[in-house]
Parts: C-alpha cells; structure tokens; sequence
C-alpha cells in the first residue's frame, strides 16, 4: 500500500514535528534496563566497569534509534501514518534515505555490542542482543508485523526487560542473577506500558488498516479501565520482592514514581473518548518508565 501525502496543513512548527519524530525522552526505554541491570550487577559484586556501561548505553541508543526509524519505514508502507505529521518518513519525505539511515544506526550499535564481547571474549552479550534486535523486528518488519495482530506489548516486555536486563547484568559480570531477572519484570511492565498507552490517540488510524492494537482490540474504555491495574502490578512486584527479599528494601523508593502513574490513569481515564487529546500521554507514561526505573536502581545501589 502506497502513502497518499498529507493533505491538511500541519499546525506546528517544524521544529515541534522534528522534536516528536525523533522523540528523545522515548530514548530512556534504552537507557533504563541497561542502567538498572548495571546497578543491580554492582549491589552484588561491588565492580563495575565503566567502559563497558558506557558503551552499552551508547549502543543500546543507536539500536533503538533503528528501531524508531525503521518502524516509521514500515508503517508508511502500510499506510498506518498517513495522518501522522510527525513521522520522520512524512517529514523528509524519503523512505529510502530513513530506511538506510536506520541500518548504519543498527551497523554501529552492534559494533558496541561486539567491542564488549571482544573485551569479555564472549559472545554472550552479542547473542542475547541480537535476540533483542530480532525481536523489534518481527515486531514491526514485514512478513511478521506482529504488532498489527496485538502482540507489540509482549514483544516488548521481553527484549526491554528480561533480555536486555541480562544482557547488562552479564556485560558486568558475566553471570547471571535472580534479582536481576526479578527487577526485569518490573522495568519490562513499565517498558510495555508505553507502547500500550501510545495506540489511545491512533486507535482510528490503526482500526482503518486493519492493526488489532490491544487497545483496538478491547476498545478504548476497557482499555482505560485496564490501565490502573498494569499500574499498580509496577508497585505490586516491587513490594512482592522486598517481601521475598530479592529486593533492598531501598527500593520501595520506586514508590516516588507513583504521582505519574496517578496522573497518567486520571488522564487517559477522562479522554479515553477523544484520542486526538491523548498524543502526549505516552510522554507521561515515558516519564513513570524513567522515575520508576531511576528509582528502583537508585535503591539497589544505596543498599550496596
């Protein structure tokens, strides 16, 4: 399916639709399981390497950045974001040069990926990113589209919770942990929830080319109601694991994360009927990711 151009004329500056585009606080889903993974790896070793936390960061960012922008690449060929105006394919209105661009992103993340492994001369790490990248792109990418059929949230739980936290853990100390698994869960359910809060404001342009969203699927006030229960499951596993004494109890500060959550559930819950109010409620969603996320490696690190 070919992508009809935009018609209407676009109500903001350039400027505005570049920052949207390119969405640097969504970068903090990259950032976050490698910086609490890396935290939990020195509550119980007491090492750490900067070198390789550093390069781990960087290349997590530029392999999200392929992600990004190869998911823009293939909703416009599905036609999912003929109305999105801040679509970096709509923006510079070249498929090809967006679709490269992502490869070099993806080309030199791995090469991060693989000066790690070089270093550890092991390939571990490089196995489990490469499952990682695999998973974003059966998410996305042609045959598979597997977000279109509802599975986008799941997919995501997994590459930006429990492999990308083993990932960190082991890059630092090339074993693997219990807690670090647990405390996976929790970032991995933050993670997903800004996918899922991101199709209220689409859910018509999605329903029109056939993507079966969660949110598509169980229509927009189930889905609202469905909201405060995903939530309190970020809380509900903390305090879970203090309980269990997987967890510092340190980390109930993640506790400080919850006037985002609240403000997210009261938002979405009163527009949940009109999407063209909610473009912004992922953005609250990204920043209980980060707090939460901040918060809960905070804990490990203070308990060490």
């Amino acid at each position: 399916m070919t992508t009809k151009a935009i018609e209407t004329p676009i109500p903001h500056s350039k400027r505005k639709l570049w920052l949207a585009a390119i969405k640097p606080p969504m970068y903090s889903v990259a950032i976050m399981p490698i910086s609490v993974g890396s935290a939990i790896a020195f509550a119980e070793t007491q090492t750490f390497d900067f070198r390789i936390f550093l390069t781990f960061l960087a290349a997590a960012v530029l392999i999200l950045a392929w992600e990004n922008l190869s998911n823009d690449v293939f909703d416009a060929e599905t036609g999912v974001d003929v109305n999105k105006a801040n679509s970096v394919v709509n923006l510079t209105g070249n498929k090809s040069l967006i679709f490269w661009l992502s490869n070099l992103c993806l080309a030199l993340g791995l090469l991060g990926i693989g000066a790690i492994a070089f270093w550890q001369q092991d390939l571990t790490v490089i196995w489990l990113i490469l499952t990682c990248c695999a998973i974003g792109y059966i998410y996305q990418g042609p045959p598979f589209r597997l977000s279109y059929q509802g599975a986008g949230e799941i997919l995501c739980f997994f590459a930006f919770g429990p492999l990308a936290f083993a990932a960190a853990y082991y890059s630092q100390t090339q074993s693997w942990s219990t807690t670090n698994f647990a405390a996976s869960v929790v970032v991995g359910i933050a993670t997903s929830l800004i996918l899922f809060c991101s199709h209220f404001n689409q859910v018509n342009d999605d329903a029109a080319v056939g993507k079966k969203s969660p949110v598509v699927r169980l229509g927009s006030k189930r889905s609202a109601q469905l909201l405060p229960w995903i939530c309190g499951s970020i809380y509900g596993w903390t305090v879970l694991f203090v309980i269990l004494k997987l967890f510092p109890i340190w980390t109930l500060l993640v506790f400080g994360s919850l006037l985002y959550a609240v403000k997210l559930c009261r938002f979405i819950g009163s527009h949940y009927s009109q999407p063209e109010k909610l473009t912004s409620c992922r953005f609250i969603a990204v920043a209980l990711h980060f707090w939460s996320g901040l918060l809960l490696g905070l804990g490990f690190v203070l308990a060490s």
